[in-house]
């Protein structure tokens, strides 16, 4: 049923509610009481239907955009390493962005780019990596990645680690995804841990 039919049978109603109450008889001052009371009932009825209308189209764009992760991993460590990096694959049913992230192992964690700055290969932290709608981001060693630093602890092979991923999606809502992130020394998948399993 469309707003303008429940509009219709919203006015109907009222009509004949205030027919009972006011038991109508056709006289100049019923009829006139009568006109103010469906005059304000309707312009009551209005507001409330624009205003749920509204309030409907804000709940719908303060809904997080559903965000997708696979294969992540966290590279382990050695006693006295106080940086890592954490790589994953993202992808974002909604344009949205990934502004920022956190772990409890870690004092400081941040997103950052790796990229030829003439013949140097430099590393810096970047405000947020954009996520197109559908299309599968990926955080890769020697491109974009996680830094967890300032570690707490050594982060040991086959163990998980804490991440929080914040996000802002285009209406600038917030939002986040925590993860238990594996730690491994090489991606899941990739031929260097086959070939060491295979061993085994």
């Amino acid at each position: 049923m469309d707003g303008h039919a429940t509009l219709a049978m919203t006015e109907f109603s009222l009509c004949h509610e205030s027919c009972q109450l006011l038991n109508f008889i056709p006289t100049v001052s019923n009829f006139s009481r009568y006109f103010m009371f469906i005059t304000t009932r309707f312009s009551s009825a209005r507001t409330l239907f624009c205003s749920s209308l509204l309030l409907a189209a804000s709940l719908a764009s303060a809904q997080p955009a559903a965000v997708k992760v696979e294969g992540a991993w966290t590279r382990a460590t050695v006693q006295g390493q106080k940086g890592t990096g954490a790589f994953m694959n993202i992808t974002a049913a909604q344009g949205t962005r990934l502004v920022g992230v956190s772990s409890p192992v870690a004092g400081v964690a941040e997103v950052h780019e790796m990229k030829m700055d003439g013949d140097v290969m430099k590393m810096r932290a970047i405000p947020g990596l954009d996520l197109p709608a559908g299309k599968t981001v990926q955080l890769k060693p020697g491109s974009y990645h996680l830094m967890l630093m300032d570690l707490k602890r050594p982060l040991l092979k086959d163990s998980t680690v804490p991440v929080t991923l914040r996000f802002k999606n285009a209406a600038g809502v917030d939002s986040q995804l925590e993860l238990l992130v594996p730690v491994a020394t090489t991606a899941p998948g990739s031929k260097t841990e086959m070939q060491h399993d295979h061993k085994h």
